[in-house]
Parts: structure tokens; sequence; C-alpha cells
């Protein structure tokens, strides 16, 4: 991350708590104008908790649903953000990545179909062995969302086909950075493929969601799914199973992070179903976050801050975030350049950077792909200022579109 130092410690301060088991019966309020990696930070306190703490991020917005009740949507989210640690032998494929060829299937006869991606190339290495496999479609779609690069240490379950990113070997890599979103690992020893103990995580969800399959008509064409709700009796009877393979010793809990963004979109039956989860002894971390000051709590006019009633307030750590300077803003624009692959000039960066304080930080962002486009269809390889220029006439910020809606507005359908 850059910048937001007091939010970073803050947070750090935060998973101190929780790893010393005091931070029952209360939530984390991240509290900040847009674009000020609010969603990041949560993402940082997960990370920190451990690199299989389970991590679910919610729109409040998505909680009103047709299909379901918001407090069943907000039930199953919790129970997502809750994990249970399984030990279990599995063969797998383990080593570190040392070429990745994904292949992209294609629409016949039009010029821009895209059917996903195909088989793949993949080639891992240990310290003792070497191995070229031909992954299938659903491998190589795992792959590429986990944003696997030459240099990460992956396993492979050879049954199921879940994939699992590990770490990196520094020395294998293409890229460094000074904080990396996942912890620098050895070679793996022995050969690529194995019989190892495999640790994997579940959530509370994952096995009401086997339970309810069991009991159903409709599981035998697979259609059980998330957008059916689950019965208390499938709940207790997947705490019970979990409690006897923990008294058994063959698994543990996993405290895991529940993150809802625009919380002010809640409102007062959410808040207290909320309120009353931080209560119970079964409870993930959960984090809200909001960009609005004093506002009216939805559904009702009563205003209050962030949108959020007081009682509910008193139980938060509230985290400010603050808007970066121009010399962040350029940094971060950097970072994200260097990771999307757009090679910038002087003065592009410049530009985007003077972009990004005089509208957006996302806008300057969302400009970079396309100014690679315009650039490649030039027959140049780095972007410029020109290209940004282009571009940005192209596809406007928020500020720009409200203008033009204004001046059109005689035209535009009310």
């Amino acid at each position: 991350m850059v910048g937001q130092e007091e939010a970073r410690e803050a947070a750090g301060i935060v998973v101190q708590i929780v790893k010393e088991g005091k931070f029952a019966g209360r939530g984390i309020l991240l509290a900040g104008p847009p674009g000020t990696g609010k969603t990041a930070i949560a993402i940082a306190i997960a990370r920190e908790l451990g690199e299989d703490t389970p991590f679910v991020s919610l729109n409040a917005a998505e909680i009103y649903s047709v299909e379901k009740k918001k407090t069943e949507v907000l039930m199953q989210a919790l129970r997502q953000a809750i994990g249970v640690r399984v030990r279990e032998k599995r063969t797998v494929y383990e080593g570190v990545v040392t070429e990745f060829k994904p292949r992209v299937r294609k629409a016949r006869g039009l010029a821009y179909g895209y059917l996903g991606f195909g088989s793949s190339e993949l080639t891992l290495e240990t310290q003792d062995d070497s191995l070229k496999i031909s992954v299938g479609p659903e491998i190589t779609e795992q792959l590429i969302s986990l944003n696997v690069r030459v240099g990460d240490v992956i396993v492979i379950d050879a049954e199921t086909g879940n994939v699992r990113k590990v770490g990196k070997v520094k020395s294998k890599a293409k890229r460094v950075y000074d904080i990396e979103p996942y912890k620098e690992v050895q070679i793996p020893s022995g050969p690529v493929k194995k019989t190892k103990e495999i640790v994997r995580v579940l959530t509370l969800h994952d096995i009401d969601l086997y339970y309810a399959a069991e009991r159903t008509f409709f599981s035998f064409f697979g259609v059980f799914g998330t957008e059916r709700e689950i019965s208390d009796e499938i709940r207790r009877k997947t705490d019970e199973t979990v409690k006897k393979m923990i008294d058994e010793g063959r698994a543990e809990l996993v405290q895991g992070v529940l993150f809802i963004d625009d919380a002010h979109l809640l409102d007062l039956e959410a808040f207290s179903f909320l309120t009353k989860a931080m209560e119970s002894e079964l409870s993930p971390i959960i984090i809200l976050a909001t960009n609005r000051g004093m506002t009216k709590i939805r559904g009702t006019d009563i205003e209050a801050p962030h949108g959020i009633p007081r009682d509910l307030l008193d139980r938060l750590l509230i985290i400010p975030t603050r808007p970066y300077s121009e010399e962040e803003l350029k940094t971060i624009i950097m970072i994200r350049a260097d990771e999307e692959d757009v090679p910038l000039d002087d003065s592009a960066l410049e530009l985007l950077t003077k972009i990004a304080v005089e509208r957006s930080l996302r806008y300057a962002l969302q400009l970079m792909e396309p100014a690679k486009i315009v650039a490649l269809r030039e027959g140049r390889h780095k972007v410029s200022a020109e290209d940004i220029k282009k571009v940005s006439s192209l596809f406007t910020d928020v500020k720009t579109s409200l203008e033009i809606v204004e001046k059109y507005k005689d035209l535009l359908l009310s």
C-alpha cells in the first residue's frame, strides 16, 4: 500500500487485538472519501490474520435481494467468513511455476469472438524435479483468477483440480515488490507429483450447502446453490458436525473477515442483525466501510454519523482514511502501470497524476489500458501524454458526464 500510514497503523493494532482474542463484541468502521484504500486495508487485515483466513466482501446493496430475505443474505455471508481448517492426505502437483502459457479459445467467424480459456501448458519445478503438464480450462481459469505468474509456488489437487497459491520464490519472479500479497517461500523439494498432507479451509456455509444439497430433489440436477435459503435445522447439523471434528482433533475454526462496503445503504433491521452477530460466540471480524458523513439511516428520517445507528457506532473502532498527496498518487499509478503491463513515459505519468489530483484516482487508472491500445495502434510500445489525452476525450469522468447530461437535459428522457 501507499500512504494511509495512520490508518495502516490502526489496522495493525486491531490485528494484534484479534490475535490476542480480545476483539469479541466489536467491529471496525473504515470511513473516508472514495478511492482512499478502504477495501485494501480490509484485505490487509485479513491477510495479516493468516494466509487461509476467509475474506468475504459484500456491498450493502447486495442484501436487498428478491429471492432471499436480507437477514438470510447476511447470515450466509457471516458463515462464509468462518472457516474450518481440515487436514487430509491428497495426491498433488506442487512446485514453482517456471512457464505458464494459457490458450484463449476464440469463436470462429467473429472478429472479436471470445469463448474463454482452453487448455494450457504449465511447467512446475522443485529442487529435485521438473514436470511439464497440460491442464484443462477449469484449472486454467483458476490460475488466471489467482494471477499466477512465473516464480509463484502453487499446489494443484490431482483429484479435484483445486489450485492453491502458496507464495513466491523471489529468485524466479520477474517482478518483486517491497510488500508482496503472498509470502516469500523456498522452492519445494522432492518430486512434483506427490502425496502430502493438505490443509484445506472450508467455510461453515460450504458445509451448509453440502447438507442442504443432500436433502433436496434439485441437487440431483446440480441446481442447488447460494440462491436458495438454508434452514436453521441444516445449520445446526453443520455446527454439530464441526464441533465433533474439532473435539476429535481433525479440524479447527478459523475466524475470518466479513467486509461490507457502502455500509450506509443498510437499514435498521440489517444493523440490528449485525449488532446481534457481533455479540455471538461464533462471529467473524465485521468490517464496515462508508464514504458518507452525516446522513439519514436508510428507510428513516433519523440522521446519524455515516448513516449508522449510534448504538452500533459505539461498538465500532473507527479508522479514518484521508485523500492521497500528489506524490502518493504518482506512486500508486506507477505501481498499477507496472502490475498491468502498461509502460508509461514520463509525460504520460505526469498527466495521469494531474488527472488523479484534479478528477479522481480511479478515473486516472481506468485510462491506462485504453491508452495502451491507442499507443499499440500507432506502433508504439510506450504510452505517451498524447495517448492519455486521446482516451480522456473518449471516456469521461463523473463530473464531465454530469455536465454533458445538464447540457442536453432537454433531449434526455426523465
